[in-house]
């Protein structure tokens, strides 16, 4: 759904470009695209450690395939794990492992199953969640960087056209042009800004809410698994968190 919206914007804009007699070809210019994004990504370099830049390529994919947090099938899945552990033991969880889909879930059993400390596990999951959630805002920062840096780069790329075109005033003939050309790379930096970069920046933020919010249903399931809590208190602890 994220490059639809953006897919959608460009649409209108270019619709209402065509009605006012604009051309698709007057709004193209390499060197204007060039200085924004090539601009706009050295600033973001400087500003970001590689390890965060990584980053930004490995979450990508959530904008084409964003995760899907399926609240009530995982909550019901840790409610029979939960009556298992009771009915026949935390060893008996090992044959539910097979069952389960979701990397977080089986790791999160796992510990239970090795017997470690119902805190020790609750502190774990709590740094993983936390790390995840850190990584994800981040990136969401790098995008949100670069919505400030593309309109100005967009600046100083009209600036550049403008000194070319003050070149061309013995040429009132190619004036024009030259002048509309410069005012190409502001269109570019203020579209790159308010359609791609702060729009997406936004989206990570979400992400980083919605992974954090479901893995923390899950760990206050496993944390009452690992307490040997009654089902009403498992029931209790997922079922607040099942409304998102």
């Amino acid at each position: 759904m994220s490059f639809i919206g953006i897919l959608v914007a460009l649409f209108f804009i270019l619709l209402a470009n065509f009605i006012e007699g604009g051309h698709i070809e007057g709004l193209i210019n390499l060197p204007a695209f060039l200085i924004v994004v090539g601009g706009t990504l050295g600033c973001v370099i400087v500003q970001f450690p590689l390890k965060t830049l990584k980053n930004v390529l490995l979450y990508f994919k959530w904008l084409i395939n964003p995760p899907i947090y399926d609240y009530y099938n995982t909550s019901t899945q840790l409610i029979q794990i939960a009556d298992i552990s009771r009915r026949d033991g935390i060893l008996a969880l090992e044959m539910a492992l097979d069952n389960i889909d979701d990397p977080f879930v089986k790791e999160s059993l796992l510990m239970v199953i090795d017997g470690l400390d119902k805190n020790a596990i609750d502190e774990i999951l709590d740094n993983t969640i936390s790390k995840q959630e850190v990584e994800i805002t981040h990136v969401a920062k790098v995008y949100d960087a670069a919505g400030g840096y593309s309109p100005t780069m967009g600046i100083i790329g009209a600036v550049l056209g403008l000194i070319h075109a003050m070149g061309l005033l013995d040429k009132p003939d190619q004036l024009g042009h030259g002048i509309a050309v410069a005012f190409v790379a502001t269109i570019y930096g203020v579209a790159f800004s308010n359609i791609f970069f702060l729009p997406i920046g936004s989206r990570y933020k979400l992400f980083a809410q919605e992974s954090a919010e479901y893995r923390r249903m899950i760990a206050d399931g496993i944390y009452a698994i690992a307490n040997g809590s009654n089902l009403f208190e498992v029931k209790s602890r997922l079922n607040s968190h099942s409304h998102h």
